[in-house]
């Protein structure tokens, strides 16, 4: 089989027509699909989505709405700005935070020592600096911490805010 002037031509048609190549190939004769990729690949034919992925293209998703934002202003937490405490590791109950005040060479170290938040070894406050999300901007909100205990003394966070 050998590619002569006309057979390239009835290939070129036949390709901008949309055709697979393995129609191609039949409508040519004594020449494999291959054969037609390769050649239609060497004479730099347009790429073109294939015949089988384009029947199954399946249309976009609709676009979801953006959830409302309850606010644009972020809450930015220093661990100066936590009250402890600071109980001593012998003195340590359960559902009280572990977060650690202090070196632990020195004798004067401590906990925190407030209600932990349900699920964690934290309370609020030091949860949402232990458990942050990978985006460098977020801060943790009070939601996204499942907590089914209120009322812990440093969960007023009205009271941060306004301080704040």
């Amino acid at each position: 089989m050998s590619w002569t002037d006309e057979r390239v031509a009835l290939l070129r048609k036949l390709w901008g027509e949309g055709k697979t190549a393995a129609e191609i190939a039949n409508a040519l004769g004594d020449v494999t699909r291959n054969a037609v990729i390769g050649k239609a690949h060497r004479l730099k034919l347009s790429n073109r989505i294939s015949p089988i992925q384009q029947n199954n293209k399946k249309p976009a998703p609709a676009a979801k709405p953006a959830a409302p934002r309850a606010s644009s202003r972020k809450v930015v937490i220093r661990e100066e700005d936590i009250k402890v405490k600071g109980i001593p590791m012998a003195d340590l109950q359960a559902r009280m935070c572990r977060w650690p005040i202090g070196d632990p060479k020195e004798p004067d170290f401590k906990f925190c020592g407030y209600t932990a938040e349900a699920g964690v070894p934290y309370c609020g406050d030091h949860a949402k600096l232990a458990y942050q999300t990978s985006s460098r901007t977020r801060v943790l909100k009070t939601d996204d911490v499942d907590s089914g205990y209120a009322g812990t003394p440093d969960s007023d966070d009205d009271a941060k805010e306004a301080a704040a």
